[in-house]
């Protein structure tokens, strides 16, 4: 039975860890951005985070399923 999947490196993790930050920040500035327009910034701010963590670890997931 050989392995065909890669070492995981500390490159790899770092890579992860910035999409999903990226992605976390993108949906709460959407978010915050609605909320402005609403005047309900923190609640939707928040709500956006939420929503981009979900969405990052399906874009991490992914991204990096063959590492």
């Amino acid at each position: 039975m050989s392995n065909d999947r890669t070492p995981l490196t500390g490159r790899d993790v770092a890579g992860a860890g910035a999409l999903l930050m990226s992605v976390n920040a993108i949906f709460a500035g959407i978010g915050a951005g609605i909320g402005a327009l609403l005047d309900a910034t923190v609640p939707l701010m928040v709500a956006g985070f939420l929503v981009g963590f979900i969405v990052g670890i399906a874009v991490v997931i992914d991204r990096f399923r063959n590492v």
